[in-house]
């Protein structure tokens, strides 16, 4: 398939209440039937960015039940973060669940020591490509976006993504990265964000966003609920890289 519906999902999210978000978001999710063919939402949509373990559902838990359900009730394959509990150890795991009940993940490899994420989760250590509609898909979480070597396009992949809540305070740094992600990997990329005040009192400005091969905007939401589809063209990223074929004098790495 030449082109890919993405829609693209910035919400505010009700404090360490996971029943609540779902509800919210399904929502926003019931008018999308037939609509799209990938809907993102923002890093641990269900609870908000919390370090509250206690939260953590087991794999087959509320959540990724939910994302199943709605998936086949929708047509369209949903991505997103939740807090998760395997073997008493806890993650920020991004699924990738599917309208056919088929269900892949990511666990976040960058945790945000800021924050003290690295003392209550474990960190990743493989990256997630999936292939949807003959798209190849990398979907990846919040501060994970300030390291370029984790990202790189080293496989050839169409689309990256980012889920995240990114706080208002460093948005310029949100902006300019993604559209470096774009530039460096000659590849669409798109970053979900949330809105709202935490409860720790962050505050969100949201700014999720689209951008194509070139670093140019395709799409961007402010400081506000919205919900956005755009059409991704295959055939004009493969067109440009063809054109102009960057990729292939990048330095060759392995990660340690």
């Amino acid at each position: 398939m030449q082109t890919l519906r993405l829609t693209l999902i910035q919400s505010n999210l009700i404090w360490q209440n996971i029943s609540e978000n779902l509800n919210k978001f399904e929502t926003k999710l019931n008018d999308l039937s037939g609509m799209t063919d990938v809907v993102v939402l923002p890093e641990m949509f269900t609870t908000g960015f919390s370090m509250d373990t206690s939260l953590a559902e087991e794999q087959d838990g509320q959540a990724v039940t939910w994302m199943k359900d709605q998936s086949y009730k929708i047509d369209a394959t949903l991505i997103g973060s939740i807090i998760v509990k395997e073997q008493n150890k806890c993650y920020n795991r991004l699924y990738v669940v599917q309208p056919d009940g088929s269900v892949n993940y990511y666990d976040k490899r960058h945790l945000f020591t800021y924050g003290n994420e690295h003392k209550h989760f474990q960190p990743g250590q493989k990256r997630l490509e999936i292939e949807i509609k003959s798209w190849k898909i990398c979907p990846l979480i919040c501060y994970d976006l300030r390291f370029p070597v984790w990202s790189r396009n080293t496989t050839g992949y169409d689309l990256l993504l980012f889920v995240a809540n990114w706080p208002g305070v460093r948005t310029f740094a949100w902006k300019t990265l993604l559209a470096a992600r774009a530039i460096e990997n000659q590849c669409y990329v798109a970053g979900v964000n949330r809105i709202g005040v935490d409860g720790k009192g962050l505050v969100y400005d949201g700014n999720t966003m689209c951008l194509d091969y070139l670093g140019r905007t395709l799409a961007t939401c402010e400081d506000q609920e919205t919900v956005v589809t755009v059409v991704l063209d295959k055939h004009a990223q493969d067109t440009f890289r063809q054109d102009f074929p960057a990729l292939n004098d990048q330095d060759h790495f392995s990660m340690v």
